[in-house]
């Protein structure tokens, strides 16, 4: 299997790059288990306090691969189901992690974001959910983490149209650190993870974990991922959801039927 996930690390920062720059970083089975293992890997290792999660090209994540979809592949890591969308939606690190966002973020891309505690992001790049575009709903945290980081009525907007929002919206409401020129975002990313990682780690780690606990009906809540998946699951055998990545991959505009 070759390296859809490259790491690398300077001094207690790890460097998490998506690496499918032919497929946009998007999102298939091997690098939802590569990743998930990466971010394992971090998770256990001492001597590294703080994670960013970057793209390789012009992507920084275009989502789920929605043509291995249509062709009927998983995307999912079958050793590690628990760990959700790309390794990541659904594993918890108490570990500050830090969205590099070096280009265009949709679908499960924004989804990766929001998993992230801190982000920066390129001039140029755009984030958005437009799943309903294709017959389909945010089911990889989406729904469950948008409107919780930006209010409700913005990311109602953005879920509902699916359309894009720029990084001035982003830095706007909050939902990215910085926006920075398009070649500064890395090293931004790194400069705002070693200013992390500079402090105690393990108080770093506590003031993570004590504020998603003290979240009220938390975004890792087990019911709520189980109402979640029900939503998935009704869509998944959908002829509009069939219909939608079809014609994502036969590059036309999708005929809706509503069954």
């Amino acid at each position: 299997m070759s390296d859809v996930v490259e790491v690398s690390r300077q001094g207690p920062v790890t460097i998490f790059t998506l690496n499918r720059p032919e497929a946009r970083n998007a999102v298939n089975r091997a690098l939802t288990t590569q990743l998930g293992a990466a971010l394992a890997e971090f998770a256990a290792d001492p001597e590294q306090r703080v994670g960013v999660l970057t793209g390789t090209g012009q992507a920084f994540c275009a989502g789920a691969d929605l043509k291995a979809l249509a062709s009927g592949e998983g995307i999912d890591d079958p050793d590690h189901p628990e760990r959700g969308f790309a390794g990541m939606v659904q594993f918890f690190i108490d570990k500050p992690l830090i969205a590099a966002v070096n280009g265009f973020a949709l679908g499960g891309g924004t989804e990766l974001v929001l998993v992230c505690d801190l982000a920066v992001m390129a001039q140029s790049a755009t984030l958005g959910l437009p799943e309903v575009k294709r017959g389909l709903i945010a089911g990889a945290g989406g729904l469950l983490r948008l409107h919780r980081q930006i209010p409700p009525k913005i990311a109602a907007e953005l879920v509902m149209t699916g359309r894009p929002m720029t990084s001035a919206e982003g830095l706007q409401w909050g939902l990215v650190n910085r926006v920075v020129p398009d070649d500064e975002v890395l090293a931004s990313a790194v400069e705002l993870a070693e200013a992390v990682a500079a402090n105690a780690p393990l108080a770093v780690r506590a003031s993570k974990r004590l504020m998603k606990d003290s979240a009220a009906a938390s975004d890792w809540a087990e019911e709520l991922w189980q109402r979640n998946a029900e939503e998935l699951i009704g869509l998944a055998g959908s002829a509009d959801f069939i219909e939608g990545t079809t014609a994502f991959a036969q590059k036309r505009n999708p005929i809706w039927t509503g069954r």
